[in-house]
């Protein structure tokens, strides 16, 4: 299942940052940041836990760059 995320971000260096970070975190099958329209696709594994798998996206973003925002 894919669901569609806003963003902050401050730059595209920063949103590609963020976009490895997502496809890293356990429970994505893949994950697409937009920096032009400050928006994140993800594609969950089946069976996941979106809540908490977002959850754990944000956290692993904020470790690359640590003022950037989903909006779950």
């Amino acid at each position: 299942m894919k669901k569609t995320y806003k963003i902050e971000v401050d730059c595209a260096n920063c949103a590609n940052k963020m976009e490895e970070a997502a496809k890293k975190t356990q429970g994505v099958k893949d994950a697409v940041v937009n920096f032009m329209s400050l928006k994140m696709v993800v594609e969950f594994e089946e069976g996941a836990d979106q809540k908490s798998v977002m959850e754990s996206v944000l956290k692993n973003c904020r470790k690359v760059e640590d003022d950037c925002e989903i909006f779950i």
